[in-house]
């Protein structure tokens, strides 16, 4: 390529980042004052939830013609300088129901709401209506995904290295990879997306089964983390940051929310009690002490864990052996994994997903890698719940690990019984 393609490609491609990055203030269409973000939602017949965050913005002084690449530099300017609302009061109507909601000191508003009558079932997607009271001046709909009938479990799925190689927190960094390097640089792991389309799909094909993602993120990263979604033809879904950085000259740092994503994944099964789930993550961070907690919690709700192996770090086994052991003896199944291909294998074998979605996944990963050099999964697997907590108490999945080689991918191992209840 020409150094002035190059170039040129470089050029597009940051005019598409610009573009990106001024979409959350646009829609007040340069007008300012006060605007309500609100995030997609998700929920049952019965009840829904939905956040989102009230900001005060300036308005765009802007002239006729003015070119785009210009008013997406003024509306950039306008995000950086908007802030959010404490104490603003939002009227929500949503399936008959109306009630009223305040929001936080950082703007942020959090929506529980019991319809009076239920959604349409022939749509996924519904709109809440949602409008400023106190201050006055704002209108906005939000979006809500209610599962059909034919949906047979819920999907809970972190993003950070388990969707996406680590680094959502740079924006920079983020947007340099999805816009100049495309959607073939490293961003997603091989695989991942087809994957989650599987699941979606589910056995049947056509099950829409709800998929609800979580992030250690800022709120920020709201829009490119829905612009990576879409590139890679990731089945959209509401995304659930865990926390709101707000870095300020008083708060430098970002704020802690310890035990929030556990909170959440409790009220996601308390919404959808009469469905099983299945929990993805990584052992980089605390997903396996979490999920533990949650199948410990919750014995024959959880149809099956997959832990993305990307951790070198020898003292995340014990970890994984406290999850493995709380996994079987609740009778579920637990994969750690470092490729999306295994994932598909043994959801297949596990009637999650139909068949012929194993090649889809393969297809795409050889695509995105480049090759298919396919580990075996490893099995610590017994005849009984009991024999596999002996042999895990022996070491046996410590064993099976391995000692980790940083230049080679982590082994696939699934932990089971034979006996394991079937749901």
């Amino acid at each position: 390529m020409s150094i002035h393609c190059m170039l040129r490609n470089i050029a597009q491609a940051l005019r598409r980042a610009l573009h990106l990055l001024a979409r959350p203030v646009r829609s007040d269409r340069g007008r300012g004052g006060i605007v309500i973000h609100p995030y997609r939602g998700y929920g049952s017949p019965k009840e829904v939830f939905l956040m989102g965050r009230v900001f005060r913005q300036r308005r765009r002084v802007s002239k006729a013609g003015e070119a785009t690449l210009r008013r997406d530099l003024i509306d950039i300017a306008r995000r950086l300088l908007r802030r959010g609302i404490a104490g603003a009061v939002l009227s929500v109507h949503f399936g008959g129901k109306e009630q009223q909601v305040m929001t936080d000191r950082d703007g942020y508003f959090r929506i529980h709401l019991q319809p009076m009558q239920p959604p349409p079932a022939d749509r996924l997607w519904h709109h809440m209506d949602l409008k400023s009271v106190e201050p006055a001046g704002a209108v906005t709909k939000g979006d809500l995904f209610i599962p059909p009938n034919t949906a047979r479990y819920v999907v809970i799925s972190d993003i950070d290295d388990t969707i996406m190689y680590t680094g959502v927190a740079n924006k920079v960094k983020m947007l340099w990879r999805l816009f100049i390097q495309g959607p073939q640089s490293r961003v997603v792991f091989p695989g991942v997306a087809a994957f989650y389309r599987a699941l979606h799909s589910g056995a049947a094909g056509a099950e829409c089964n709800p998929m609800l993602y979580v992030s250690r993120g800022p709120w920020s990263l709201y829009e490119i983390l829905d612009e990576f979604f879409h590139l890679h033809g990731i089945p959209v879904g509401p995304i659930l940051f865990l926390r709101d950085w707000g870095l300020t000259p008083k708060h430098p740092f970002p704020r802690q929310r310890k035990g929030h994503k556990l909170a959440l994944i409790r009220d996601m099964l308390a919404l959808y009690h009469d469905q099983p789930f299945i929990l993805i993550g990584d052992n980089g961070q605390r997903d396996p002490e979490i999920y533990a907690q949650v199948v410990q919690e919750h014995p024959g709700r959880v149809l099956a864990v997959y832990i993305r192996n990307v951790s070198h770090n020898q003292k995340r086994h014990r970890e994984i052996e406290i999850l493995a052991k709380k996994v079987v003896n609740a009778g579920s199944t637990l994969l750690l994994a470092a490729d999306s291909f295994a994932m598909a294998e043994h959801a297949v074998k596990h009637g999650l997903i139909a068949p012929e979605a194993v090649s889809e996944v393969l297809k795409e990963r050889e695509h995105q890698q480049g090759d298919l050099d396919l580990k075996p999964t490893r099995k610590v697997k017994r005849l009984t719940s009991q024999d596999t907590q002996k042999a895990l108490a022996r070491g046996k999945l410590k064993e099976t690990l391995g000692k980790k080689n940083r230049k080679e991918s982590p082994p696939n191992v699934v932990v089971e019984s034979e006996d394991r209840k079937r749901h």
